[in-house]
């Protein structure tokens, strides 16, 4: 478990530590608006486009080739990525990256499924939950103190290249302990296996499903670089290719087991919790993007300072997130709701200290807001992952992870490119006021994170405070 959650720590880092680098390396490899574009957002577009089927492999052929491989290929192409001589080498590089990436993740929840009981669930996806937390919090301030360390023309290659011992670590510690089967994970568990047999990949529904999401995706991911209207006819294109994925996978469950068990959207812990993760992915990851922005190029805070600025958050989300998940059972989803309050109450008090407080000291007058925002985000990321798989078969867990998981991708693309809009468009019409652009912005932010209250206030309203009797059988140890 402990090399899971450091692999996944170090896939999810990449997704925030190289926006405090950016300024570093567009000054070095002088990369043109798209090219910055691409870099940060083709590692979500790959990410995102192998999340499916790399569970689904997963499911079919046990975990650990499956984790090893991803390990490889993101240690790989960490080290080219440190390497790259030119911007077109860096793209191919974090497009390698996040498809990496994306192949990892799923094997770990996946393996919290099925190496712990039901019972014993809380805690691992507890640590869990902290992991994608403070990885997105934590990455401009690992990113600002390489830059400090190594320099900025050396610094932004380290933020790369430090990939490279802890993924070696990990295939070689994966390799050693994880289980090498199917049979032999239900063995840790305790159970036989129900008909060990080799099961269809599915490749039609992996061609429908992974066409889907990159045409979703890519106006997202090109929404500044792509004048007009002409590319959100991409959105109802996903629509009819994803409608077609629908009906091949109710087809193909008759004959075999289909990608995505599309039954389980229709249980209400998994649907709305899907939900909830795609809404508040939306809305907390794009808080650093447009963050760090303001900090660095509005107040002209190093990249160290800025890094530091957002440490509260994620202090606050280690924390809570390694503790919800000794009180999920009890509380189920209101923990998630309750979560969602202090973000939003966070978020509020960011914008109003930025308000009162401008200048070079909103750094330190954001400090408390963010500090409550982060014990929030870890009621909300690691609980709302228990409650949502809880129902879940164990040989559905990666495909189902896999599915929440390219939710919260979708999410991510999703409020950065509606975010990232608001921020620069505001940026342009006040003349460069980077506050004004801040603040309209982090209002955006908000309003995700309040659409996602609302679900989970839906959930709790609708008689679902007792989580499954499996999941509220977890209780604290004395």
């Amino acid at each position: 478990m402990s090399v899971a959650l450091v692999a996944a720590f170090t896939t999810l880092l990449d997704v925030s530590i190289v926006n405090i680098a950016l300024p570093a390396i567009r000054a070095d490899l002088d990369l043109s608006p798209g090219e910055i574009q691409w870099v940060l957002s083709g590692y979500a577009l790959t990410f995102g486009l192998l999340l499916v089927p790399a569970g689904r492999i997963g499911d079919a052929r046990g975990r650990r080739g499956v984790f090893v491989v991803g390990v490889a290929a993101f240690t790989v192409a960490s080290a080219a990525a440190g390497l790259a001589t030119g911007p077109l080498w860096l793209v191919v590089a974090r497009l390698v990256q996040g498809a990496a990436a994306g192949i990892v993740n799923p094997q770990v929840s996946g393996l919290i499924q099925q190496l712990f009981r039901p019972e014993e669930r809380g805690r691992p996806f507890g640590l869990l939950g902290a992991t994608i937390g403070v990885s997105a919090a934590v990455g401009p301030l690992l990113g600002g103190l390489l830059i400090a360390v190594f320099g900025a023309e050396d610094g932004w290659r380290w933020v790369f290249y430090i990939n490279v011992p802890i993924g070696v670590a990990a295939i070689v510690l994966g390799y050693r302990w994880m289980p090498a089967s199917r049979t032999r994970e239900s063995a840790v568990r305790g159970s036989a296996p129900a008909g060990h047999r080799r099961e269809s990949l599915d490749p039609v529904g992996v061609l429908l499903l992974g066409t889907g999401v990159l045409l979703l995706l890519l106006p997202l991911v090109q929404e500044r670089e792509w004048p007009g209207t002409d590319k959100w006819l991409l959105v109802p294109a996903a629509a009819v290719v994803l409608a077609g994925f629908v009906a091949w996978e109710r087809r193909f469950a008759w004959r075999g087991t289909a990608l995505v068990d599309l039954n389980l959207l229709a249980v209400r812990s998994y649907g709305l919790g899907a939900l909830i993760g795609l809404l508040y992915f939306a809305g907390f990851t794009t808080l650093f993007f447009v963050y760090t922005l303001y900090l660095q190029s509005g107040l002209g805070y190093s990249a160290l300072a800025a890094g530091v600025s957002v440490t509260p958050f994620a202090a606050g989300s280690a924390v809570a997130a390694a503790v919800s998940g000794r009180f999920v059972g009890r509380l189920g989803r209101s923990l998630v709701a309750a979560g969602l309050v202090a973000v939003t109450v966070g978020f509020v008090a960011t914008y109003v200290a930025v308000t009162l407080v401008p200048g070079h000291r909103a750094g330190w007058a954001t400090a408390v807001p963010l500090l409550v925002a982060g014990l929030g985000s870890g009621l909300v990321v690691s609980p709302n992952q228990t409650l949502t798989l809880s129902e879940v078969p164990v040989r559905r867990a990666g495909s189902a992870g896999a599915v929440l998981q390219t939710g919260q991708r979708v999410g991510t693309a999703t409020g950065i490119a509606a975010v990232g809009a608001v921020f620069f468009n505001r940026l342009t019409a006040n003349g460069g006021d980077y506050a004004a652009a801040f603040r309209a912005a982090l209002l955006v932010t908000t309003a995700f994170v309040v659409v996602a209250l609302a679900a989970a206030l839906w959930d709790v309203r609708g008689g679902r405070r007792q989580v499954p009797e499996h999941v509220a059988a977890h209780r604290a140890p004395a």
